[in-house]
């Protein structure tokens, strides 16, 4: 089995936990399994020298800097595993094979880095190579960074080119948590999530596995997220599966838009669940939901629109800060879903300014971090879906 595997700075923040690394490392290839390492700054290294660049400096000299940590990383654990008797080599820009190199735009040069990282698979059997997270090489030879949680993206990165069959990410959360163990009581791992969700969950703070890598991941490809304490870098922690596809949709049938408005619903507890359990109790899917200060809208399949506007109305009336309902018919929506989209910025713009040249009326915008959802008119969805799928 050919395994990358990530080490996070906590685990290897002390001379203990290098060990402990090490450890885990000697006991797969011993094993017979392939292992390339790929190696964060030990601790909060990155975090401390960038605090202490205290004057004027250009992007090359901060690079240079920073990669202090990662250097200092591959090193101590290149040692570490020669204790054990393991032919271990380390990796960092300017040696000959360094795998990750970008281009002139400091974007991935994917041709060269997939060639350059088959040499370094290619010598598997033979010798771990300890490879610096974060860092790449610019086409210049200069040291660039692939931004925050760059190891990670070095991981996945370099698990898909060199045809891993796995990477595990080793840091300090027992994998993914069913919520903040600090926050929450009886927070347990989560065995298995698919990419999407770990990418939403990513995008709104959770300091899982960073975006950015998970576009790397395919079908093929296993990622998993482990606790430094495990031990085993092929068992245990939480399993992420699928990957990201760039796909645009449209609903096959109409929606019905319904908006309840009042006074300042936002600021009313519980008006939204009422509504959304009147609706749930009833049978009656929700497609979509956004609010205003003033207006909640659903979106519900047409042919529930008049029982779901009966619903709705006896909730208004029932309650004393709701004022209205009112129903719009026939609403398509084209959805663009992709693993690219959270990385481009003026996506939003991209998509909405073919539709106003078109003169195509938005009635909605809803996104998420790897969807963007259009609401139209019914007669423009089909223009509305030729207009995007230019885009992608």
């Amino acid at each position: 089995m050919r395994v990358v595997a990530k080490f996070g700075g906590t685990s290897l923040g002390s001379g203990d936990r290098i060990n402990r690394a090490a450890d885990s490392i000697a006991a797969a290839v011993r094993e017979g399994h392939e292992i390339a390492v790929v190696a964060s700054a030990m601790g909060n290294t990155t975090d401390e020298l960038l605090d202490e660049i205290q004057f004027e400096v250009d992007e090359l000299d901060r690079a240079e800097i920073v990669s202090m940590g990662e250097r200092t990383s591959v090193r101590m654990l290149k040692a570490a595993l020669a204790a054990r008797g393991i032919d271990a080599k380390f990796y960092e820009p300017g040696v000959d094979d360094w795998p990750v190199v970008t281009n002139e735009a400091g974007e991935v040069d994917v041709e060269t880095t997939t060639e350059r990282a088959a040499a370094v698979a290619s010598d598997l059997t033979e010798t771990v190579p300890v490879i610096t997270g974060f860092l790449a090489e610019g086409p210049d030879g200069t040291v660039t960074t692939l931004g925050r949680g760059g190891s990670d993206t070095t991981a996945v990165m370099l698990g898909k080119y060199m045809d891993a069959d796995e990477v595990v990410i080793i840091t300090d959360v027992e994998g993914v948590m069913t919520g903040d163990p600090h926050v929450v009581e009886g927070a347990r791992n989560v065995g298995q999530i698919s990419v999407d969700e770990l990418r939403n969950l990513s995008f709104r703070g959770a300091e899982v596995v960073a975006p950015s890598a998970l576009s790397y991941k395919d079908d093929d490809l296993g990622v998993r997220v482990v606790h430094y304490q495990h031990g085993d870098l092929l068992s245990g922690g939480t399993r992420v599966t699928g990957k990201f596809e760039n796909l645009v949709d449209m609903r096959e049938s109409p929606l019905a838009c319904l908006t309840v408005a009042g006074r300042a619903i936002r600021n009313q507890t519980g008006v939204f669940h009422t509504l959304s359990k009147s609706l749930s109790e009833s049978g009656i899917n929700v497609d979509a939901v956004s609010s205003g200060m003033d207006s909640v809208t659903f979106y519900v399949d047409a042919t529930e629109a008049e029982r779901a506007e009966n619903i709705l109305h006896r909730e208004v009336v029932d309650e004393e800060h709701l004022s209205s309902v009112t129903v719009d018919d026939d609403v398509a929506v084209v959805r663009v879903t992709g693993g690219e989209l959270p990385n481009r910025p003026g996506v939003i713009r991209d998509i909405v300014d073919p539709l106003a040249d078109a003169n195509i009326n938005i009635h909605d915008v809803m996104t998420s971090a790897t969807s963007v959802a259009i609401f139209v008119d019914w007669d423009d969805r089909e223009k509305t879906l030729e207009l995007v799928q230019d885009r992608y």
